[in-house]
């Protein structure tokens, strides 16, 4: 087993390779030909090869026998609605009293990504709306909106009051590659409207969210704090314009604060924080970790409406969702010795998408979990907060994240999206409609990435997309 580099020392040893295949490119076409050893097992031991709908539903190749039963309870309380209280249904009642999704797989569909409304009087489902004020809430984070709280639920059980409805538009902005294709982007605004409890502060911070698949999530949590931290560059003192910063943010868990992973932000530390969060803010449910839904003063109904226990999920079920979401598979690459999803490679390399999708980490040691420990892994992702520009600002700051700034997300499965989820929707509120959007959509640290692409000829910039839709 190979000996885990410093991550700085990972990213330029990366950089290196990269120039050294570029300009193998220029003199010698053979290794155009070949791709990495390994580098198809985007999940290590844990990669499974399907490339159906179940792509992103299934264990972890290296789980034993005897822990998939586990993994199946968890996959049931993953995918199995709640109910409202009182119910004969005890294990599963203590919905709302709001909520945003009566199970986790109405936002994670087949375990995977959500997508915005796309007819004129849906409401969102998957993609939630955080609210907050200026000022620090509680260990550093956003201060909630004092009428409605840090997250906006369009639902309600029977006798509360729905927060309201989101109401989307998006406004077409065109423009031309280099070659004078042409191209547009969608840039949304939003609306709240039917407010149950009345205006919301003035000066309210709203940031979009959509729900993100959930597939090697546990091999993510055991990537080693010290790594990442190694990685950032918040001064940018190697001047490549690239700076990555990680974010601090409170561990539920712990009791404490900690380097954060999981979310847009990077404001969750770990799976169990993300998970228990998830079912607290979206579906209503208290937990161990959450013991209480966020009803304000304001919204006295809310106060008053029954409770499915206390907690609502006991503790062994919390358990075994947790278990299911770390233990989710990561999905093989597909066609990796292709010359053009090679040559897609080559170009994600030179236009530098790598200084922040970092391709390769060696995972640590996880309690209790053998399956994500000690894994050679390729999730294209540093997990640390870059800006992206003034486009995708969504100007709310989240623990040590700026309005400006988003985490790196993973690119491993991202070519499967339109299989499991049959859409294409990206970016942290589904407004590109295509990876090449999504692409386009990069500014601030990206800026030079975005122009490299913009500049592409045809067949390089198809070259690239079917490099990202080959993760």
């Amino acid at each position: 087993m190979p000996t885990l580099p410093s991550s700085r020392t990972l990213l330029t040893g990366l950089s290196l390779l990269s120039c050294a295949i570029l300009l193998g490119f220029t003199s010698s076409r053979n290794l155009q030909q070949q791709s990495d050893p390994g580098e198809e097992r985007s999940g290590g031991d844990t990669t499974v090869v399907e490339t159906n709908r179940r792509a992103f539903s299934l264990p972890a190749a290296n789980m034993s026998l005897d822990r998939r039963a586990r993994f199946a309870v968890g996959h049931a309380f993953f995918n199995q609605p709640w109910v409202e209280a009182p119910s004969s249904t005890a294990a599963r009642d203590g919905l709302g009293p709001h909520f945003i999704a009566r199970s986790c797989t109405a936002c994670h569909s087949n375990d995977g990504r959500a997508a915005p409304p796309v007819e004129a009087d849906e409401q969102p489902m998957g993609l939630l709306f955080r609210l907050s004020i200026a000022g620090e809430g509680e260990h550093g984070s956003p201060k909630p909106e004092p009428t409605y709280g840090g997250q906006f639920n369009n639902q309600a059980v029977d006798g509360v009051k729905p927060e309201g409805k989101v109401n989307i538009q998006y406004t077409e902005m065109p423009g031309k590659f280099a070659d004078g294709e042409p191209y547009a982007l969608r840039k949304p605004s939003y609306q709240f409207t039917d407010l149950g409890y009345g205006p919301m502060q003035a000066g309210t911070l709203v940031s979009p969210r959509i729900a993100q698949q959930v597939i090697g999530l546990g091999l993510l949590e055991a990537i080693p704090a010290e790594a990442i931290r190694k990685q950032a560059d918040p001064d940018d003192r190697n001047k490549d314009g690239i700076s990555g910063r990680p974010n601090l943010v409170w561990d539920a868990v712990s009791k404490r604060m900690q380097l954060g992973r999981f979310g847009w932000k990077a404001n969750t530390p770990n799976v169990a924080h993300q998970s228990a969060g998830a079912f607290n803010g979206d579906i209503g449910i208290t937990s161990s970790l959450f013991p209480t839904e966020e009803c304000t003063p304001s919204q006295k109904d809310c106060q008053q409406a029954a409770r499915g226990g206390k907690p609502e999920i006991a503790e062994h079920n919390l358990q075994a969702m947790i278990f299911y979401t770390r233990t989710l598979a990561v999905p093989a690459r597909r066609e990796v010795d292709k010359p053009q999803v090679i040559r897609g490679k080559q170009l994600f390399a030179e236009s530098n998408c790598i200084a922040c999708h970092t391709a390769s980490w060696k995972t640590g040691t996880l309690a209790g979990l053998p399956e994500v420990s000690r894994q050679w892994i390729h999730p294209y992702t540093d997990l640390l907060l870059h800006d992206m520009g003034e486009g995708l600002a969504d100007g709310r700051p989240d623990f040590q994240a700026t309005g400006r700034e988003w985490r790196t997300p993973p690119l491993w499965g991202i070519g499967l999206i339109p299989t499991v989820n049959g859409h294409s929707y990206y970016l942290h509120d589904g407004r590109a409609r295509n990876l090449s959007e999504a692409v386009l959509w990069h500014d601030g640290e990206a800026a030079a990435a975005r122009s490299r692409f913009l500049n592409m000829n045809k067949q390089d910039r198809e070259a690239l997309l079917a490099f990202l839709n080959s993760l």
